[in-house]
């Protein structure tokens, strides 16, 4: 039986431009972003946020910044900012973390004590977060990549192609969110970004990859 999963993956690629022509349908697109919000997260407390700038001008604007976007932003059918919660909102006694245990999860209030209390203990003993607002926005941006590779993989297995790109000035984009887009970067830093659109050229190379046995280690 075809591994259909497996072709999906050998079919991404980072499609550097795209055909400007074709575009991803309402109802697709709506697709692959339910693919990033049922993505899992620590503790379930979904540190993300989907910014999808479609504007010519505004596109123009974050081209002159995000110099590994220079072929996708002007032909990729859907670009994507992917936001991480800073520490104002994933510290343990926040506001967003009150909302998502009461109105999201609908925790009861014992429940959500406890729940508390283990996350509070992760974020200042097991993974000593609170001492450094940076390492709570980088841990918050390792969970937006599990939903961006989940986005890139269920586009893949419609057949839509897909990039994603570091490749741009951090301050310069929370300056762009905050006075273009009227983001908070007080709650929300840029973690990635993110194109999707159909393929304008065939990749000229296959996959290439290391082997399983090169990259993995068993302990029996």
């Amino acid at each position: 039986m075809e591994n259909k999963f497996l072709e999906a993956m050998k079919f991404r690629h980072a499609t550097k431009e795209y055909d400007s022509n074709k575009k991803i349908s309402d109802d697709d697109f709506n697709e692959i972003l339910n693919y990033g919000i049922l993505s899992p997260s620590s503790f379930g407390f979904e540190p993300w946020k989907f910014v999808v700038v479609q504007n010519e001008e505004l596109r123009e604007k974050l081209k002159v910044f995000s110099w590994g976007a220079q072929g996708t932003l002007p032909t990729a059918s859907h670009f994507v900012i992917i936001l991480a919660r800073k520490v104002k909102g994933m510290k343990y006694d926040s506001e967003y973390i009150k909302h998502m245990m009461n109105d999201v999860k609908k925790l009861p209030n014992d429940v959500q004590e406890v729940y508390r209390g283990f996350y509070e203990k992760f974020q200042k003993e097991d993974f000593n977060l609170l001492g450094n607002n940076r390492a709570v926005f980088d841990w918050s941006s390792k969970q937006t990549y599990i939903a961006l590779a989940n986005m890139m993989t269920g586009a893949a297995y419609m057949g839509i192609d897909s990039c994603p790109m570091e490749g741009f000035d951090l301050s310069l984009t929370e300056k762009f969110l905050e006075e273009e887009l009227g983001i908070d970067t007080e709650e929300y830093g840029a973690s990635v970004m993110v194109s999707f659109g159909y393929r304008k050229n065939a990749p000229k190379h296959e996959k290439i990859r290391q082997s399983v046995e090169t990259v993995t280690s068993w302990f029996n």
